[in-house]
């Protein structure tokens, strides 16, 4: 599936967010000098709102947070030290390129004079000052199953199985409308009944109508409150809600539905590579919300008390708009990689993934493309809640052909966690898989920018894996020398180790941490950082 659309729908669903007052036993990893395990860890409860906009920057054993000790990092690693700029490609949905969080972050090519129309540094884009949008003025998009499905029945395996899970997923998505339907108007009796838009959960108890629909809606709301984060906003996240479901059932699973027709190529020839424009935020700028997002967590300015802070402090956003609301494009992404190379990325994020590749080589040849030009790739795992090891719940793109053996040395997967250190750290709609997925980063309840300057809450892998490339930023930046593949090991190796069970995927399984990815550790900066300086002067 596509991550364009936000995972914060968890009240809806009816999702318990871990809670509770325990005191829990971490274990933190090398290296040495950083800290030693065990530690007893007690969770502070409740988390304040200025710690949870900002709780991926915090330490585990200093704020009873999970997060990737960043503050910690500056304080005492970075303190008085200048790193070298480094472009981040940021290939998504698009990027709010004039966000004021975001001023001074964005690549700009110094090869082309902004608008003449002449391509003047001669790579077939014409204009591409801040980036490229493959997309042109395209936004929704089918599933990839779904365009496999409207191709028709080639005898194949891969079409059986698209068949198989569009049947499925139409299935489900015709029950999710039936609820959001009802879900809106329960959220409307109870606007009517309070005579406001939005609420709180205080504001119910005021409700005394024995009316019985009334009192209905009443119950139905309270149990999403108690079931809702801190953050939780009825208005904005059913909306969030219906569009999701909506998109699906116009977009994404509509056969009669063609995105591709408005840009203007051939997705089956990877030779017709020179289309779309430069408008990198595309046709609608509301839309880039979730590559906004992914930008914002990794280049935010940080300590300018707008929004939240970015990881990285010296950094160029490159954009490479190339994921729909919708399924991507295998070209598309292999385009996006090659020009974000091309243009001297040296960590490119994809907060994207799919379950069908039917190009999948083209990617391949990308991702081999960029490790010869020693750029590291960081991918989200997907938001499934799977275990991607499996054959049938492969995460495209990957790093390997048979989903055992990689092929590259710079691709690395991130899984994601939430703020409650214990059993419950990794995040119920996290894919996860000892062999696919290498490490896990905060990707509950992120802080960040969105279009026309303003900050929201976030979830997915989506989120977890700028964190994670955040990270690797600030490596490449204060240790240049280092490799991509280097890089990447030291993000896995100098983690922090997760608890010794951990609840895992769509079912609940509580499970050895060691089976929820190759390293069951969750990336930490400043032990990165003393890795990184240790491996530097070797």
């Amino acid at each position: 599936m596509s991550y364009i659309k936000p995972i914060s729908l968890t009240a809806f669903a009816f999702l318990v967010l871990a809670g509770g007052g325990a005191t829990l036993h971490a274990q933190v990893s090398t290296p040495k000098e950083a800290i030693t395990a065990p530690l007893a860890i007690v969770k502070k409860a409740p988390v304040s709102e200025n710690d949870l906009k900002r709780w991926s920057h915090l330490d585990l054993v200093k704020d009873t947070i999970p997060g990737m000790s960043v503050d910690k990092a500056y304080a005492e690693l970075l303190q008085g030290k200048t790193g070298k700029k480094v472009i981040v490609g940021i290939v998504d949905s698009g990027v709010d390129i004039e966000h004021e969080d975001l001023k001074g972050m964005i690549w700009t090519n110094p090869k082309e004079i902004p608008g003449n129309g002449i391509d003047d540094d001669k790579n077939g884009f014409i204009d591409d000052t801040h980036g490229w949008n493959f997309l042109g003025d395209a936004v929704h998009e089918n599933l990839e199953m779904t365009r496999i499905v409207k191709k028709g029945d080639d005898g194949s395996a891969e079409y059986k199985n698209a068949l198989a899970q569009y049947e499925e997923k139409s299935k489900k998505v015709l029950e999710d409308k039936q609820q959001v339907d009802f879900l809106l108007d329960v959220h409307n009796t109870i606007k009517k009944e309070l005579n406001k838009t939005t609420y709180k959960l205080e504001d119910l108890s005021t409700i005394t109508s024995t009316d019985p629909k009334v009192a209905r809606s009443k119950m139905v709301m309270t149990q999403i409150f108690g079931n809702a984060g801190p953050t939780f906003d009825p208005e904005a996240e059913l909306e969030d809600y219906r569009e999701q479901v909506y998109d699906q059932f116009n977009y994404n699973l509509n056969k009669d539905y063609d995105g591709r027709k408005v840009v203007g190529d051939n997705p089956e020839d990877i030779k017709n590579n020179h289309y779309g424009n430069n408008i990198v935020f595309g046709p609608d700028k509301e839309k880039a919300l979730h590559g906004t997002h992914v930008a914002g967590i990794i280049a935010q300015i940080r300590g300018n008390n707008l929004g939240g802070d970015g990881i990285a402090n010296n950094v160029e956003i490159l954009t490479v708009r190339a994921v729909p609301d919708g399924d991507e494009y295998d070209k598309d992404i292999a385009l996006a990689i090659r020009y974000a190379v091309d243009n001297g990325a040296k960590v490119i994020n994809g907060s994207f993934g799919k379950s069908f590749s039917p190009h999948k080589q083209w990617v391949y040849d990308a991702i081999k493309y960029a490790q010869k030009k020693d750029v590291l790739i960081v991918h989200a795992a997907g938001n499934d809640g799977y275990n991607i090891d499996e054959t049938k719940n492969i995460n495209y793109p990957n790093d390997s052909e048979n989903n055992i053996k990689e092929f590259a040395d710079n691709l690395i997967t991130i899984g994601a966690i939430n703020k409650e250190y214990g059993e419950n750290v990794v995040a119920g709609f996290s894919n996860f898989g000892k062999i696919n997925v290498d490490v896990f980063a905060p990707g509950e309840e992120i802080y960040a920018t969105v279009p026309n300057n303003k900050y929201k809450y976030l979830q997915g892998t989506s989120m977890a894996s700028p964190n994670a490339a955040g990270v690797a930023t600030l490596i490449r930046s204060y240790y240049p020398k280092l490799k991509a593949s280097q890089v990447k090991h030291i993000l896995m190796d100098s983690g922090v180790l997760l608890p010794t069970n951990v609840v895992l995927g769509e079912n609940k399984e509580v499970k050895p941490a060691s089976e929820s990815s190759k390293t069951a550790k969750m990336v930490n900066a400043y032990n990165a950082l003393l890795m990184a300086e240790k491996m530097s002067k070797k």
